[in-house]
């Protein structure tokens, strides 16, 4: 049976108007898995998952607090990341599992991905994190933090990172390992944890890694058959925010490279999720499906959400 992988975007753990709480992430994920539960039963599974909000939350308190303890570098704020969201997603996924009467182990890999010192994004940075902000908020951050500010998708403003591509997953072999030893692994965390290698030595680099191209380079290594990208839109629009506003119910990987070159897909959002799906499927996946934590019911019955298929 080849394996399932579950993909969790970071603005689905933390919704836009939430504090990101502790308390608010628990229940954004017991909703997820009470959808999910049934699927992972016995089925070979990888669980991946953003950290857009959760890193901006823990850079801004190493900023904060910087007069008193030495601030984090960002790819350990990444790390952080994802020591706290996949305890959160151990611990749902047990309680949601005994509910149904399955015991099942899993546990969170702190993930490294090999990226390139010289990739495109360093100089052009391009990744939503942390919270959103009003335009004057976003102003006052700017000129306060010296952070790079741009509006995201019509919801406000937010801070934006260098986001470099992903070449390679440090820890590899260790995922492969624990999926053939039926543990769910929840790696590639926010990303993964970006890092340079030079002569055969990994230092990390400041950056957050797209989770979505981390994950389809984990879907590969472990030939998965199907991806369940889970994001706070219930599926794919097209003219998304726009006066012609529409869902995509079906899209065929041939209709998806139509759509990124007529520039329906913002970077940053929607665009990296389309092009790893693309990816995944030329590797040998058979589907990706694209939905919300609320839609998830009706998505796995083919009534919402956006399948992405060779």
């Amino acid at each position: 049976m080849r394996p399932l992988v579950i993909s969790i975007g970071g603005n689905a753990i933390v919704r836009k108007g939430e504090k990101g709480s502790t308390e608010d992430e628990l229940e954004n994920l017991r909703l997820i898995f009470s959808e999910l539960a049934g699927l992972i039963t016995d089925t070979p599974v990888v669980i991946t998952h953003g950290n857009g909000p959760t890193v901006g939350e823990i850079l801004l308190r190493s900023e904060l607090s910087k007069h008193r303890v030495p601030p984090l570098p960002l790819y350990m704020c990444d790390a952080h990341s994802q020591a706290e969201v996949g305890l959160l997603i151990q611990q749902t996924l047990h309680n949601e599992l005994s509910k149904i009467g399955v015991k099942r182990q899993s546990v969170t890999l702190v993930t490294q991905v090999v990226v390139e010192r010289n990739d495109a994004s360093f100089s052009r940075p391009e990744k939503p994190i942390g919270l959103f902000y009003s335009e004057q908020e976003a102003e006052r951050l700017s000129k306060e933090y010296g952070w790079q500010m741009r509006e995201d998708s019509q919801r406000g403003y937010r801070r934006v990172v260098p986001s470099p591509l992903p070449r390679r997953v440090v820890e590899m072999d260790i995922i492969r390992a624990l999926v053939e030893s039926n543990i769910i692994a929840i790696c590639g965390g926010g990303g993964g944890v970006p890092v340079v290698e030079e002569n055969g030595i990994l230092k990390g680099i400041d950056a957050v890694v797209d989770k979505d191209r981390t994950t389809t380079l984990i879907a590969n290594g472990v030939s998965a058959e199907r991806i369940i990208n889970i994001t706070q839109i219930d599926a794919v629009y097209l003219d998304f925010g726009g006066p012609n506003q529409r869902r995509v119910d079906i899209m065929t990987v041939e209709k998806a490279e139509e759509y990124l070159k007529r520039g329906e897909f913002q970077p940053g959002s929607m665009a990296p999720k389309v092009e790893s799906a693309i990816e995944f499927i030329d590797a040998g996946g058979s589907e990706v499906l694209i939905t919300s934590p609320w839609s998830i019911g009706t998505a796995l019955s083919g009534l919402s959400g956006t399948r992405i298929i060779p």
